[in-house]
Formats: structure tokens, C-alpha cells, sequence
């Protein structure tokens, strides 16, 4: 049944929202999608990536129902509250583990990992929910489906394991379901749903009118324009349709919030003497209410004109007459009671953002690709300023194409991604992976220190032997698999230790820049054929988890393990 019912979340930076299907296995896939933001007089896709915890951490709200209790919140209230917003990007860059913690709007903080297991509960019952509502109240439970979880393709692998650990604290998958948890990676679910796109499903036009899954041997770059991070994957379109990763995931944080940081930086610099800060400590739901309808502006290029708060007015009228800051300040202009913001002044908020964006696209076009397109998807990609910018870039290397509704093509995508994993045929490794073995010591080669010695004879220990390396094409759940034999004849006991490197090859597994992710030990209780004993080890690249299986031979004695990226 799970097969052919997919519920798909995509957890963005800034908005978070679910899509479903429930089309039987053989039908063409129509993901609905929930609509949000009733209470804000909103009919939007996805809802702020907000939570509100109170002051026991027991959970209140999740999305615009916990932005609008908060912003109500006064003094002593809000301060005794947890609540955090945009809070996905603390996992961006780091090494996790299970006990990090991150900071709530009011300096508390709690451990991430029940920030968004709770996050991922609300959105898992809401689906459950809707779900019901529309199909006449017929109770469903969370493993009737396949779900799926987007993630950042550039993110680390920890952090891909971490949200996979707050999906099962969160009930999302039960202990030997966990296949029902399929982990997308952004840019590839957007190219999943965009690939199938007609020439009318894009904002700037597709001039051929052909799909780009129509032919084989096409490529293109998918630029996920998201709020936290900006995440690019290359494409080849193979026989068939499927798609094979040609460039290992890129990326950086320089994404929407980038913009809306420098709108803020730049209020700050014309409402100086501490006046800005002052506003936004005491008057929180204003700033907020401020940056909303940035949001919207953000989306054209067009002067930014909005009433000034009553409150931010009479905090600078305390220092001096309100005309007085836009002296000071180039690109915006005071009109009774109105703060404008000239375009030019706009467009620059966008300077650092787009300069990482178009740095990234012209190490790639750099590369021995035949690359025809650009695809723009994400939130961000709403902005006629960066889509703009990117046609005057690279207009005249590729054509650049942008869905009507760029915001839904990830969670469009995951749902048809849930269905068939295998879309993507194959992808670049990440890392290079490694398990660590003994070899005969050979003195012109090896390190002494690493030189140990049993009944037979003289061992080198840590050798690094390589078992995928970096950039390397790996298949869709791909068996790599290896033969390896005791060290000593009467050995009962065979330990494995696995690592994985950023670089694409180690001698010693203690090198620096490697890092233990995993290890098991395998019984081989068998001793009567010596050191002629087999162990057979396969490595499963699935996706965003690997599995490594060790099997004795003579006796069937089996190990197995998921690779732990979240060791400390």
C-alpha cells in the first residue's frame, strides 16, 4: 500500500510544507498540495519555518499559528517562551551530533534534535490529518505511506542523518520500516518535477517547446534559490529519462535571507544612534510584520515604499525630526510618513548573494560539459532581480528557465521521487570511503610504528584500503564488494572499521581528515582451513545512507551496520 501513497515534507530554511499522493502505482502522479496561512489571510504552499515551545519545552505551535502567538507575545511572556525561526540553517556547515544545541529568538536554547523531531511530528499529524479530511475521514497511520524528506544536496552527511534520526523520534517511520524514509536532496526532486515540465509550465519561455527529459544526453544545471542555502546540481538525461549526476553538489548559505539581512543592515544604518535597536528589542511583531512585506518586494524590481511604524517614528522623533536620518543615507527618501527605497539601493541588497550564485555557475560552465540549460527553482528564484541577473550572465552560454511556480517544484518532485528513487541513476560520490585492513609489513613502504607482529608473521596495521573515492560515479544502490581473509590462522574474530575522506586517498586511517563512521566485528568460528578462510564485505551506496554487510563463508555468520556520521 505504501508504494503507491507518498507523503512528501519539504523542511526549507525559511517555509516548510507537505505535498501527497495517493494514485494507485501504475497512474501519473498529481501531487496536492496543503495551502497555509488562513489565519494570516494567506493562501500560500509552504508555511515559516517557525516553532513555539513553552517554558517547560512542551510544544504550543508550529508555522504562521506560532509566528502570530509569538509576535502577540509581550515582555515577560515571550522571554519565558522558545521560539525559533529559520532555525534549519544551524545545521548547515557543521559536523553534527545527537546533543547539539541552538539558540532560541530570546538566547534560551534547547537540543536541536527535539526542535525538529517536534517540527517534523506537527507537519507528519497535519498530513495525516488533511489526508483524512479528504478522503471521507478514513483514519490513516504513518506507515501507510512512503514518506519523503528533502535535504540540501551540499549539506553534510551528518546532518542528512540527522534529519533522518528527528523523522523516526518524530513517528514519521517505526524500527525495520525505515526504507518507508526516503531522503530527496533538493536540487534533484526539483529536476525530477521540472524535467517533465511542458514549454508553458515555465516563466521564461521554453523556446523549443520540448521537454527536457525529450532527449537523451541533454544536460542542464538546476540552481536550488533557496532561503538558507543555494544548492546546484548538474544533469545528464540518459535513455529512458532517468538522470545522472554530473558534477558533484555545490553550493553555499547565500541565499534569500542574504538579501533580507542587508534590507535590515541598511534600516539599521538609517535609523542610527541605536534607534533601530531599540525598535526592534521593544517592538518585535513590527520589525517582523517589516520583513514579510519585504518578502513580497523582494519578488519585483520596483522602488520599496512602505508606511514607517508608528512606533519606529516616535522612537527616532525622540533623537531628531524623521527627515533628518535621510540625510545622512543614501537611496531612500522620507515622504509624509513613508520610507522609499530607490530600486538601485534594492538591487544592491542582492550584490553578495548573486556574486555567489554567479560564481558558482561559472566554475561549472568552466567545465568539459555541454551544458543548454539553467533551471531556477525555490522561493527565491520569485525574485525578477536574480532571474534577471542570471539571463544577462549566462543568457547567451545556455537558455535560463524558471517554473510558474518555482516554490512547489521540490515538494512536487519528492512525491514523484518517493515513487521511483531509481530517477536517479547515478551520482558523484561525496567522499572517499574506506575500511581499515593489515597488509604484510613491508619496511620500504610502511610506517614502523605501524608495525605489529603474530604467529604469522609481520603486520602492517590502519591501512586505508579505498573503497569508493571522491567524485567517483556511483549506481543507484550499488554493491561494491570485497574478499578478505584472516591475518592469523586461528583468528575466530575478523573487526571492521570504516572511514570516510575528503580526500581521494589515505594511506593510514588515522591520517587527519578521516573520520571513523562506523565498525562491527564478524565471528568466523570455523578455524580448520587457516588463514584460507573467506569474508565476503559489500558496501550498499544507496543514497544518503550506506550500508556495510560482512559475511563469513564457511559458517554464514552475518554483520551489518549503517554508517554513522553523527559520531563524535
Amino acid at each position: 500500500m505504501s508504494d503507491s501513497f507518498i507523503i512528501a515534507i519539504d523542511f526549507g530554511t525559511a517555509y516548510s510544507g507537505y505535498a501527497f499522493s495517493m494514485t494507485p502505482r501504475e497512474a501519473e502522479i498529481n501531487p496536492h498540495l496543503k495551502y497555509w496561512g488562513e489565519e494570516a489571510g494567506l493562501e500560500s504552499p509552504k508555511t515559516p519555518t517557525c516553532i513555539l515551545f513553552d517554558e517547560l519545552e512542551e510544544f504550543i505551535s508550529f508555522g504562521y499559528k506560532a509566528k502570530l502567538t509569538y509576535l502577540r507575545m509581550r515582555g515577560d511572556e515571550a522571554r519565558n517562551k522558545f521560539f525559533f525561526d529559520c532555525f534549519k540553517m544551524s545545521l548547515y556547515g557543521k559536523k553534527l551530533n545527537r546533543d547539539v544545541i541552538i539558540e532560541a529568538a530570546n538566547r534560551k536554547s534547547m537540543k536541536a534534535l527535539k526542535v525538529f523531531t517536534e517540527a517534523l511530528r506537527y507537519l507528519k499529524e497535519d498530513a495525516l490529518k488533511t489526508i483524512a479530511e479528504n478522503t471521507a475521514g478514513k483514519a490513516f497511520i504513518a506507515s501507510d505511506f512512503t514518506w519523503v524528506l528533502t535535504v540540501p544536496a551540499i549539506w553534510d552527511p551528518s546532518a542528512k542523518q540527522f534529519m533522518r534520526e528527528a523523522a523516526a523520534q518524530a513517528g514519521i517511520v517505526s524500527k525495520g520500516k525505515e526504507d518507508q524514509l526516503v531522503i530527496a536532496l533538493e536540487p534533484e526532486a526539483a529536476s525530477v518535477w521540472c524535467k517533465k515540465l511542458p514549454a508553458n509550465g515555465f516563466i521564461t519561455e521554453n523556446p523549443e517547446g520540448d521537454v527536457l527529459e525529450g532527449t537523451q544526453g541533454r544536460q542542464y544545471i538546476v540552481v536550488d534559490c533557496g532561503g538558507g542555502t543555494i544548492d546546484i546540481t548538474v544533469h545528464e538525461v540518459l535513455d529512458g529519462g532517468t538522470l545522472k549526476e554530473l558534477h558533484k553538489a555545490s553550493g553555499n548559505d547565500l541565499g534569500g535571507q542574504t538579501v533580507d539581512r542587508k534590507f535590515k543592515e541598511f534600516l539599521r544604518e538609517l535609523f542610527c544612534d541605536g534607534v533601530w535597536d531599540e525598535f526592534e528589542e521593544n517592538f518585535p511583531s513590527e520589525v517582523q510584520k517589516i520583513m514579510h512585506d519585504f518578502t513580497l518586494f523582494k519578488k519585483t524590481d520596483e522602488d520599496v515604499e512602505f508606511s514607517c511604524p508608528y512606533n519606529l517614528g516616535t522612537l527616532a522623533q525622540k533623537k531628531k525630526a524623521v527627515e533628518k536620518f535621510f540625510k545622512i543615507v543614501q537611496g531612500a527618501s522620507w515622504d509624509d510618513g513613508s520610507i522609499k527605497i530607490s530600486k538601485e539601493k534594492t538591487r544592491s541588497f542582492f550584490d553578495e548573494s548573486l556574486k555567489g550564485i554567479t560564481d558558482g555557475l561559472k566554475e561549472i560552465l568552466k567545465k568539459d560539459f555541454s551544458i543548454e540549460y539553467i533551471l531556477l527553482v525555490g522561493g527565491y528564484a520569485e525574485s525578477k532581480i536574480l532571474r534577471q541577473h542570471i539571463i544577462d550572465q549566462f543568457g547567451d552560454q545556455c537558455k535560463v528557465l524558471c517554473p510558474v511556480r518555482p516554490q512547489e517544484a521540490v515538494l512536487k518532485g519528492a512525491v514523484q521521487f518517493g515513487r521511483n528513487p531509481a530517477v536517479v541513476a547515478s551520482r558523484k560520490s561525496a567522499f572517499t570511503y574506506g575500511v581499515a585492513v593489515a597488509e604484510r609489513f613491508n619496511a620500504s613502504k610502511h610506517r614502523a610504528d605501524k608495525k605489529f607482529t603474530n604467529n604469522d608473521g609481520e603486520w602492517c596495521e590502519d591501512i586505508f584500503m579505498r573503497l569508493v573515492q571522491i567524485d567517483e560515479d556511483v549506481r543507484w544502490n550499488e554493491n561494491i564488494e570485497h574478499t578478505l581473509n584472516p591475518i592469523e590462522a586461528d583468528q575466530k574474530k575478523m573487526r571492521f572499521r570504516f572511514y570516510c575522506t575528503g580526500r581521494k586517498n589515505l594511506m593510514y586511517v588515522d591520517e587527519e581528515d578521516a573520520k571513523e563512521i562506523g565498525k562491527f566485528v564478524v565471528n568466523s568460528p570455523n578455524t580448520t582451513r587457516g588463514m584460507n578462510r573467506e569474508v565476503i564485505l559489500k558496501i550498499k551506496f544507496g543514497f544518503t545512507e550506506i550500508n556495510a554487510t560482512a559475511t563469513d563463508v564457511d559458517s554464514k555468520s552475518v554483520e551489518s551496520i549503517k554508517l554513522d556520521f553523527m559520531t563524535k
